[in-house]
Order: C-alpha cells, then structure tokens, then sequence
C-alpha cells in the first residue's frame, strides 16, 4: 500500500507539473498570436519617458507580459534610438518626461538626455513634469521646453553628496581581523574594514568627481534654462532652492501645475478634444510599434556586459568569465560579423576572469574591429576588459580607470572562540597547507606571499593598460594606483579616446569595418521561454524586489553593501571601490 501511494502522489505531481507547464505556454501562444506583429501607433501620440523606470543595457525580459499587464522595459539603447526614430516619425507629436525619480545613473541620464536634446531639432514639443523632482531627474528634465512642478512639490537643487559606511569599529568589536592586501593608494575598496573615515587619497579623488560631475549639471542646465552657472551654483550654496515657489522664482521651472493642468497644456498642443483622448504612448508599446533598428547588408556584433565580473557563467546581472569568453569568441570567429562593440558597465569583480576577458578581446582585435562603449561604470575590472580595443568611447559622466587590486582574508579565530565558544585544530602535511584559513591569523611570511601575488596582479593590469593604450608602464602606474576617474578626465588622461554614446561608438565601428548599412547582432541573446519562466535567476530578482518592498531601500542598500564585503573575502579582485548613486 505504502508503495503504491508513492507511485501515485509521484505521478499526481508529475501530472500537475506537466499541466501547468502546458497552460503556460498555451497562453504564451495564444497571447502572441492575438497580437499584430507591429501594432499601430496611432495618430497625435506623445511618447512617455518615465525616469522612474531603470533602464538596463538590455531590454527587460518579461514572457508572460502579453497577460500579466506588466510590460516589458527597453534597454537604454533602444530607449535611444526610439527617441531618435520618433523625431521623424510624423504620428508622433512631442515627448512627456515623467521627471519626479531618475533610476538611471549619470551617464545614462547623458545619453537619455542628449537624445533629447536632438529631439528638440525637429521642432516638437517636450514637457517635463514631477510632483518632487529630483535632482538627478531635473537634470535630464530640465531640457524639456516646459518644465513643471507640482504647486506643493518642488525641485532639490543641493548639490552631489557620496557617503561611505565603515565596519572597523564593528568588526573590532566582534573580534575579526579583516587581513588586508591592496596595491594603489587610492584602492579605497577596502578602507570600510580597515578605517573609521575616508582617507586624504580617497576624499581626494571623490571631491574631484564629484565636481567634474557638479560642473556638468552647472553648464547643461545653464544651457537649457538660459541661467548662468554662477547663479545656479550660488542657489545650491545657499540652499536657496526649498519650495515649488523658490523653483519657481529663481526659473528652474516655468510654472507650479497639477497633473491634470499639465494634462490640459499637452492637450492644446496635440489639437485633442478631451484629456482621455491624448494618445499617450510608453516606451514599451512604441518598442512593439515601430521600425527603429538598423537594417542592412553588413553585421556588427554588440555584446552588453553589464554587472560585476565573476569567474564562471555567472547569473543574470553578472559578467561570468566563461560565458562572454564564449559570446566575444563566438563574434570572432562568426565571418558574417564584421566588427564588434562591446558595451561595458561594470565595477568590476575577479581579476582572473578580467583577465581572461581581456585575453578574448586581444584576439577579437586582431581579427575584426573591436570598440568599446563605456556606461555608467567600466572601472577596475571593468577598464581592465576594455583596454585592449581599438578605440574606447566613454560618456563625461562614466566612471573609468581604478586601476588597482586587492585581496582580503579574514581572520575568525578570535570570534570564533570569545564570542561563539568555538575553537579549531587540525593537521597538516606542509607548513603552508592551510595558508588562507580563516581559523587563524597569517603569518609574516604568508602575509608576505599574498602581497606579492597581490602586486603581481597589479603589475599585470599595468601592462596589460600599457599594451591595448601604447602609454609606458610608469605612466600607467602614476594614473593608476586605483584612482577612479570620470570620462572627461579619462580622455585627457589617454585611458579614454573620445566622449561618446553608445551610438557614436556603433558608428566608429561601422567606419572601420566600411559598412555603409548594417544590422545588430545583439548578445547575450535572449533566453528561451522555459529559461525565462523558471530560471533562478528571474525568482531572486523577485525575491530582492520584495525584500527591498518590504525592509525601505536605505537597509537594502545597506544590506546589498554588506553582502558585498562578503564577496570579497578570498580572491583577488579588481574592483571599483565604492557604489556611487546620482540623486
């Protein structure tokens, strides 16, 4: 009897499992479909830009969005070429910036920005509107012809701030010995185990980006509201800026409206007899709508690596070794691929799998045109794979360079035993077989044998930034040293050859490869439909959204940072050494 209820209840699962497998796809087809294959625009459409909305480098993978309602969200190149295409698609009128948050980092919202900015040259019109509007969102905003507030809202104009948390005092407490081997003196990664506050090298390099990235908001609204930066930069001095009024006054806005009075002004503009009939248009819907890619005869291969750099495949958000190995190699040997660009935001990660990045682009280069495109962040790890190409295209606001490694080995014994009753003891065949336990503390001469591997790594990194910029190695090392720069300062420096979007870099490529008309080949390509349903990866995304829904974004963020220092123990890493975030 018992086996027979196993064989049963075993076959009952199995039985639902398939069923609800073939429900899913079932809609998923049906769901495909109902739907055209280019669904109409529309007449008088006004396209939505929500800052509120991340857009990562790829587009958001939804399969079940033709049900769920939840649409899926382009990928910031798409979210710029569409922008591009809509400035001579003659159904669309004008553009609403939804400008209350800006999920997006600095260099993103430049390039969201700037596609704007060439809106604007057709003729149509651009309002933006927040409740609150952010700083961070006033600055992609504030190029709009209309700008509006919210009459008991506001705009923050204050100023860039970065705060860094340190754990010295708590891991003192706790009785654990961090173990810190770094090369480069501005290789801050480490300073919130081993300081109390920032050091003079880090306080340094960060007030120099943070007004490089200050003086770029200056100049840029200046521009667009016709103030001079002298003014603005004396309104945020003051704090001058505090209420809708104060915007209002000192003309960062051009009036205090509520929604349905913005409504009523684009209403006027697309010529629409109720506010329920302006054709307004998501980013989304407008992916599904319209012909905005390239199409041509030449193929050029755009591989996105976006995330921290791991060894292995690595998950979703994450830049494993082996996987874009295989994808730039792929793109190598691929001879309908006539040259690739690699989009790189990353902080970078392992150094090994950096290395073997970087060992791929080297023969990618020799064998097609190889130009990199620089996001939000291509430091340490992230420079160190993009070094060996062509020619490296990077946004002012990208933060580059952090030329630098650093290990960590903690020492747990103490805490082991004073504060959990817990000792340790062993055998061992060979003095330094148990090298890099965290059950006791490293002796001189082991502390000895990781700084060197430490230095070696970074002697490496040197040479490798040498060979791919033709700099001398001495001349690497005295911009190095884990310095981070911004992309302004990287092409002075010669880390960087040309500010540029992602676009301008595409265009480079096709110039070098003389491809007059071309198509995209994008990688990572899309996964499949069982992949996307059930992957690991979409259900810890999930996860994180609610852990995040539930705990307030300030203890994720803490949590997300601690998880980090976490990552770090064990091997070395060429890594950026903060999480800068653009309020």
């Amino acid at each position: 009897m018992r086996s027979f209820f196993k064989i049963f209840f075993a076959s009952f699962l199995a039985l639902f499992v398939f069923c609800f497998l073939g429900v899913i796809i079932t809609i998923w087809i049906i769901g495909a479909a109902a739907q055209p294959d280019k669904p109409s625009i529309g007449k008088n459409a006004v396209i939505v830009v929500d800052l509120s909305t991340h857009y990562a480098e790829q587009a958001e993978e939804n399969p079940l969005s033709s049900f769920s309602g939840r649409e899926e969200n382009p990928g910031l190149y798409e979210v710029v070429r569409m922008i591009n295409h809509a400035k001579t698609n003659a159904d669309v009128k004008g553009i609403y910036i939804r400008a209350s948050e800006n999920m997006n980092g600095f260099a993103a919202s430049e390039e969201i920005r700037q596609a704007l900015k060439d809106f604007k040259n057709s003729g149509k019109f651009i309002v933006a509107y927040g409740e609150t509007v952010s700083q961070s969102a006033y600055y992609v905003a504030s190029i709009a012809d209309k700008v509006y507030c919210h009459p008991q809202g506001g705009v923050e104009w204050q100023g860039f701030a970065v705060d860094m948390l340190f754990f010295k005092n708590l891991l003192d407490k706790l009785e654990i010995k961090p173990q810190i081997f770094y090369a480069g003196k501005f290789k801050s990664a480490t300073e919130p185990l081993r300081e109390t506050q920032m050091t003079a090298a880090n306080r340094e390099q960060m007030t120099a980006l943070l007004a490089d990235m200050r003086t770029q908001l200056l100049l840029h609204t200046a521009s667009s509201r016709h103030i001079d930066t002298a003014t603005l930069s004396m309104l945020a001095q003051k704090g001058a800026v505090r209420t809708a009024g104060d915007a209002l006054s000192n003309r960062l806005v051009d009036g205090l409206k509520y929604d349905d009075e913005v409504k009523t002004e684009i209403q006027r503009w697309v010529k629409e007899s109720s506010l329920n009939k302006i054709n307004f248009l998501s980013l989304s819907k407008y992916a599904k709508s319209a012909d905005f890619k390239p199409a041509g005869q030449g193929r050029i291969a755009l591989i996105f690596a976006e995330g921290e750099i791991v060894g292995g495949k690595g998950e979703k958000g994450q830049i494993g070794g082996d996987q874009f190995v295989k994808l730039i190699r792929t793109a190598r040997l691929d001879n309908s691929v006539k040259a690739i660009v690699f989009r790189v935001n990353s902080p970078g990660g392992s150094s090994i799998a950096s290395d073997d990045i970087w060992r791929e682009v080297v023969l990618a280069r020799k064998a097609k045109p190889f130009i990199v495109s620089m996001g939000d962040y291509a430091a340490s790890g992230g420079y160190y794979i993009s070094c060996a190409a062509d020619s490296i295209f990077a946004d002012p606001g990208t933060l580059t360079g952090s030329i630098g490694v650093f290990g960590i080995i903690p020492d747990m014994h103490s805490f082991f035993a004073n504060k959990l009753g817990i000792t340790a003891d062993g055998v061992k065949t060979d003095p330094y077989a148990d090298m890099g336990t965290i059950t006791r503390s490293l002796t001189d001469v082991e502390k000895q044998f990781i700084q060197s591997s430490i230095d070696s790594i970074y002697n490496t990194f040197k040479s490798r930034v040498a060979q791919g910029r033709k700099k001398q190695v001495a001349y690497v090392d005295s911009i190095g040293q884990g310095r981070v720069w911004s992309g302004t300062q990287a092409v002075q420096l010669g880390l960087v050859d040309r500010t540029g979007n992602l676009d301008d870099a595409i265009n480079a490529a096709a110039k070098m490869a003389k491809l007059k008309t071309y198509k995209l080949k994008e990688y990572p390509e899309k996964r499949g439909l069982f992949d996307q349903v059930f992957g690991t990866s979409s259900d810890k995304s999930v996860a994180s959204a609610q852990i995040k829904k539930e705990i307030g974004e300030q203890p994720y963020n803490l949590l997300q940072q601690m998880k980090k220092v976490q990552a770090l123990f064990g091997t070395p890493q060429a890594r950026l050494p903060f999480s800068l975030q653009f309020r």
